[in-house]
């Protein structure tokens, strides 16, 4: 009996645990969500866009939307291209100015129009290398440094950014083979076969490459880079042997025969052999005894009706597509020793340089503004040709 009733109490234990363990737990309440008030990153600022020179030359030089250039006939140093591509890749207007005019013109240009802001007013000139100092001298050009100023030779620029070289050639003879023989040297130029027959690419009075003729022979006739009175007598000779034609040769004269030997730069000469192709046969000859290198130089007129545009031509002349531009109208390009260092030549184009072994003479500025006055002062006194056109 006692045992039944400890089993009945167990099984009452037991049974009241069991339903227990049944019943529904009472919810764990969950700790309140505290929301953290929002934290504003701080602003980052946007660094300031860089300004580029360059775009900002283009967008004035554009606004201006004009450019006048004077005496660059577009063979050469193939000009024309170097013109076709600033307009196309720039959309500026190029108005070019009496594109056979000598440096005397282009200097004259500037001072006549200096008040002028129409399109007879050039805004840059490309002249002799002895006219740089008279340009200074003279206050009518205005200093520009171009981005590639540093790979400009020292000697070939004005320090304070007045003009600076562009490109040299070398004086040869340009010669219509199925007209005459062709002459290889200086003393050539007189033999009675070329009567009437040869003539200069330029007045001497006014014309660069014309003195610059005129001093080649001197210096090959007895006289010197000091001394150019014989390259007067020399011309005197050959006028009054009745070879010498007063009359500014051109390519057209040349194909003509009306004057079927000149003398001018190598790279207008190789020009025209270009163009020609064979008809009639043009021949290139450098004279035997020696020859002349000549600089030519560019500077901004310091009216210049359109500032911004003149100066993005110098940048676009003296960049290395400029430069390369010029080297196709067989200029030497005045960078070429730094562009042929960092290899931008293309090999087609050096390989396109004429060669020439025998003597170049490379005259200082002084002592080419020593023979160009000697020469436009004493050209008609002593050899007595009024070259005209």
């Amino acid at each position: 009996m006692k045992k039944t009733a400890l089993l009945l109490i167990s099984l009452l234990v037991v049974f009241a645990m069991a339903l227990s363990a049944c019943a529904p737990k009472p919810p764990v309440a969950e700790p309140p969500v505290v929301e953290e008030p929002a934290v504003e990153a701080p602003a980052v600022e946007e660094p300031a866009a860089a300004v580029d020179p360059m775009a900002e030359l283009v967008a004035a030089a554009q606004k201006e939307g004009n450019l006048t250039v004077i005496a660059l006939p577009r063979d050469w140093c193939n000009y024309g291209e170097a013109i076709d591509t600033f307009k196309a890749k720039y959309g500026i207007a190029v108005n070019e100015l009496n594109p056979d005019g000598g440096s005397a013109d282009e200097i004259e240009a500037i001072k006549a129009n200096k008040d002028n802001k129409g399109p007879q007013a050039p805004d840059v000139i490309d002249v002799g290398y002895g006219f740089g100092p008279q340009l200074i001298e003279e206050g009518i050009v205005q200093p520009y440094k171009v981005s590639t100023w540093d790979s400009i030779p020292a000697e070939s620029k004005d320090p304070d950014g007045y003009w600076y070289g562009d490109y040299y050639g070398i004086m040869a003879f340009e010669v219509n083979s199925d007209v005459v023989e062709v002459p290889q040297d200086w003393a050539d130029l007189l033999k009675p076969e070329l009567k009437g027959q040869f003539a200069l690419s330029g007045d001497p009075r006014a014309s660069a490459q014309a003195q610059m003729s005129v001093y080649a022979a001197a210096i090959y006739n007895g006289g010197g880079l000091d001394d150019v009175q014989p390259g007067l007598e020399f011309f005197k000779q050959v006028n009054d042997a009745g070879n010498f034609v007063p009359l500014i040769a051109k390519q057209a004269t040349v194909a003509k025969g009306e004057t079927p030997v000149i003398l001018r730069w190598d790279y207008n000469a190789l020009a025209d052999k270009d163009f020609l192709a064979g008809n009639p046969n043009i021949e290139v000859v450098y004279p035997a005894s020696g020859t002349i290198a000549g600089i030519y130089i560019q500077a901004i007129s310091a009216y210049a009706p359109h500032p911004n545009a003149a100066k993005l031509w110098m940048e676009f002349l003296y960049s290395d597509e400029g430069q390369n531009i010029w080297l196709k109208g067989y200029c030497h390009p005045i960078r070429y020793a730094d562009m042929q260092a960092r290899g931008v030549i293309p090999a087609e184009l050096s390989a396109k340089l004429p060669v020439f072994n025998g003597p170049v003479a490379f005259p200082s500025i002084d002592q080419i503004n020593n023979a160009k006055m000697i020469i436009a002062d004493n050209w008609m006194s002593v050899v007595g040709a009024d070259v005209k056109e």
